[in-house]
């Protein structure tokens, strides 16, 4: 994995095992690779690699077994998706609406152009 600049490296490993859980790769009750795995693997000091689990462990994704490892909670994935959708609709939906009648296209012209941008995408 690289890291990005603008992120805390701590951040962006919550966020790859937020991704592995919301893309199946971690299901309920899968057990997470151990600090000591992530820290051979992201190649960073522990502290930085317990920061990132520690969020997810406060808020409820993943949670520990003593002496037995980190593990993906049965509501995880659920709880990612309603928190990725909300952070979606404000950080760009909210934004790209007020662009739109700023410049007055509708709604309809704008779904032309997420469909149109998509098909480029898959062309690629």
């Amino acid at each position: 994995m690289h890291f990005e600049g603008d992120l805390p490296i701590y951040v962006q490993i919550k966020r790859a095992i937020e991704d592995m859980i919301v893309e199946g790769r971690l299901n309920a009750n899968d057990k997470v690779p151990s600090t000591t795995e992530m820290v051979k693997f992201y190649q960073v000091n522990h502290i930085t690699v317990a920061k990132g689990v520690n969020e997810l462990v406060n808020e409820g994704i993943v949670y520990k077994k003593r002496g037995v490892g980190m593990f993906v909670a049965e509501d995880a994935r659920e709880k990612l998706l309603r928190e990725r959708k909300k952070r979606l609709k404000e950080a760009y939906l909210k934004p790209l609406l007020k662009e739109a009648e700023l410049l007055n296209i509708e709604l309809e012209t704008l779904q032309t152009m997420m469909k149109d941008l998509k098909e480029e995408d898959h062309e690629d």
